[in-house]
């Protein structure tokens, strides 16, 4: 290459330096220079405005509809199914608010009906036979509910009083068997008993014997004249039946030991036990004072006792030794009346 000619030497070295450089296997020309752009960039400073926006939140308070109204005090009769039914409404009406005292055990019907006309009593439950029969004096056989209830309704408003809606259950007198007893004697009406007479026992209450409710009237309505009748204990009925001490016997179609299956209750065409449905008795007085919720709560209460609902019930009572209380608020948790709380076990 000439002395003075232009060398194009230090461009080309330096452009194969770089892009060497920029593989990584060598330094670049100029690192003065490029410091700056190979150093790392500082992150840009980037501010955020949080705006907190203040939420007021209103609470509610609700007043239960039984909140303010006067005292008042309910019952119920000394069995242990009244019990239960005593503490069903009782603690209904409190979930309520409704300012309520249960009175137990409230005496028979005469005294009821003073404590009702006096405002010592507000409601009781009482059974549509016996309030026909022995508060209204109606000896009248009717052949459907809604006679009876129409009936003893008429005499509830004349007095001062009115019947509230009836259960779904009817808890009256029935006559039952053994299965087996039924199955070998073809036995499913009252009057299919016909057939067994001169081998026929019957056990009850020993004034079922003579009542004008009780054989007697069997023997008037269907014919069935049984060879002996044996007084038993309320409760003895089913030994009796399973020893074969008798064939038949007098039972309560609320009793829980016919959830078994194994005492088929007779058939009874013509209804001569009547009819056994609850119906809350409640003066007009209280029903004006306490408000539509009061009436209401009870009924809402009356339509969930179904046949198999009671016989339940009247088990964990009468077989398995629980306390009524217990038992009625279990039902009502469960029922979504009361509240669950940490101590139920669900009913």
């Amino acid at each position: 290459m000439a002395r003075g000619a232009p060398s194009t030497a230090g461009p080309l070295a330096l452009g194969m330096a770089c892009a060497l450089a920029a593989l990584g296997l060598v330094g670049c020309g100029n690192e003065s220079r490029s410091a700056t752009a190979l150093a790392p960039s500082t992150p840009a400073v980037s501010t955020t405005t949080v705006t907190t926006t203040a939420t007021t939140t209103t609470t509610t308070t609700v007043t239960l509809p039984g909140v303010g109204k006067p005292p008042i005090t309910i019952g119920d009769e000394n069995t242990p199914e009244q019990f239960i039914l005593g503490q069903l409404y009782y603690q209904a009406l409190k979930a309520q608010g409704f300012p309520v005292t249960l009175n137990q055990s409230i005496g028979p019907p005469q005294v009821v009906m003073q404590a009702l006309a006096t405002g010592q009593l507000a409601m009781y439950p009482e059974y549509l036979n016996t309030w026909d029969q022995e508060v209204a004096g109606i000896q009248e056989q009717f052949h459907s509910r809604s006679a009876a209830y129409l009936a003893g309704q008429r005499y509830a408003q004349q007095h001062g009083l009115t019947l509230l809606d009836p259960t779904p259950f009817s808890d009256t007198d029935a006559i039952g068997v053994s299965f087996d007893y039924a199955v070998e004697n073809q036995v499913q009406t009252i009057s299919d008993l016909i057939s067994v007479t001169p081998q026929l026992t019957i056990g009850g209450p020993p004034q079922f014997q003579q009542s004008s409710t009780g054989l007697p009237l069997l023997e008037n309505t269907y014919g069935v004249v049984p060879s002996a009748f044996k007084p038993l204990e309320i409760g003895a009925q089913y030994q009796a039946l399973d020893q074969g001490a008798v064939q038949a016997a007098v039972v309560q179609t609320t009793d829980p030991q016919l959830l078994t299956g194994s005492y088929p209750l007779l058939r009874d065409p013509a209804n001569v036990f009547g009819w056994g449905n609850v119906v809350p008795v409640a003066s007009a007085q209280a029903l004006a004072a306490e408000g539509p919720v009061f009436a209401a709560t009870i009924n809402r209460v009356s339509a969930l006792l179904s046949l198999d609902t009671m016989r339940e019930l009247n088990a964990q009572v009468v077989l398995y030794n629980q306390d009524p209380a217990t038992v009625a608020q279990q039902f009502l948790q469960a029922q979504g009346i009361l509240p669950a709380t940490s101590s139920s076990n669900g009913g």
